[in-house]
């Protein structure tokens, strides 16, 4: 019974002793020092080089922020388009002891597109630091100064493999050059890596009849052409081509994986347009960029070299909004008719495949 007692006391004692520990830490009073944290750059004038995108460009580094207690500081370099900082930019956030940062022409120029900095023109890139602790607490900020610098156009990030229809049953027939534009990009699968697809008219009447498929414009490996068997691809130089029964429109299908394809024929649309084109973008909304009808197939339609601006575009069909398609997928997919507008995120020059039978896009970025 004394021994309870005992503990009892004890547990008590520890307990009143934990409490008080518990209200000292709660009540620390952390506080920031008045002196502005100084930021500085390594250069005051920068020309993006875009043809080596990897090189190092700027080093920017800033004082600590001084706080009267030992803490863990974030630090986060902001940048703007404007000395107001009022949509400021995380170029990047460091903690503690790193009160420096360098970045490649690459960073740079990315970081140039966040804020709206056109390119290949001088403009004015801001930048400050603000330290914290925590969320948000104790903020402090540095002094703000800029530099003068010219981005360039960045580059698409486009991360997909395009194989393309080459044979005279096909539009591109067997010339295999990387400026012919009639060489049609088959549709990706954007859930699988290795399928693709294509629906269209194909001719089995052509002289030299047949097709193969291709990976790049001008090369002919990697190529699928015919397998031992119907339904068999083979990726040998010297394999067979592939073929159709009969003139007319069918649908392609192909998985690079398995080396196993499929033809099937399909209806021809009975409608038909006189025109189709590109609207948004750098046509804006109240203008249309014109595409290139397929002398082998009405329903396809080709533009080259087309530049697009960031933003939304759509196609239509005879310059007005009667039929119109669009999709909210970027760089392929199947449109519907009176669709969403169809994303752009850089503004670039691109090859523009359209289908309206199948209703199927692609845009390739033109290196």
């Amino acid at each position: 019974m004394k021994k309870y007692i005992v503990y009892k006391l004890l547990f008590t004692f520890l307990m009143f002793f934990g409490i008080i520990s518990c209200d000292d830490r709660e009540n620390l009073v952390v506080e920031s020092s008045e002196a502005p944290i100084v930021i500085d750059l390594s250069k005051e004038k920068l020309l993006l080089d875009e043809n080596f995108p990897e090189n190092p460009a700027l080093t920017i580094t800033w004082d600590a922020a001084k706080y009267n207690t030992p803490v863990e500081v974030k630090y986060d370099l902001e940048i703007s388009a404007t000395d107001k900082f009022e949509a400021p930019y995380v170029l990047t956030s460091t903690i503690q002891s790193q009160t420096y940062a360098s970045f490649t022409n690459k960073e740079l120029n990315e970081a140039a597109k966040k804020i709206g900095l056109v390119p290949y023109v001088e403009q004015k890139m801001f930048f400050r630091i603000t330290s914290h602790i925590g969320s948000d607490a104790f903020v402090q900020q540095s002094n703000i100064t800029g530099l003068s610098i010219t981005p360039y156009a960045a580059s698409p990030v486009y991360e997909y493999v395009d194989l393309y229809l080459i044979g005279n049953s096909t539009p591109g027939t067997w010339t295999n050059s990387a400026d012919n534009i009639n060489l049609i990009p088959l549709l990706k699968n954007p859930s699988s890596k290795v399928e693709y697809s294509y629906t269209g008219y194909f001719k089995a009447t052509a002289a030299d009849a047949g097709f193969k498929i291709i990976q790049t414009k001008g090369l002919w490996n990697p190529q699928y052409g015919k397998g031992g068997s119907d339904g068999q691809l083979s990726t040998d130089g010297g394999s067979g081509n592939l073929t159709v029964p009969s003139d007319g429109y069918y649908n392609l299908s192909i998985n690079i994986a398995n080396l196993t394809y499929t033809i099937v024929p399909v209806d021809n649309p009975a409608q038909t347009f006189n025109n189709v084109s590109i609207i948004g973008n750098e046509g804006d909304w109240n203008t249309d960029i014109q595409l290139t009808q397929s002398t082998f197939d009405p329903h396809l339609w080709i533009g080259s070299s087309i530049n697009l601006s960031s933003g939304k575009f759509k196609f239509r069909a005879n310059n007005n909004w009667d039929v119109s398609w669009g999709t909210n997928a970027e760089f392929f997919g199947t449109t519907t008719k009176g669709g969403p507008d169809i994303p752009v995120s850089s503004e670039w020059v691109y090859d523009v495949y359209f289908n309206d039978m199948s209703g199927n896009y692609t845009i390739i970025p033109v290196k």
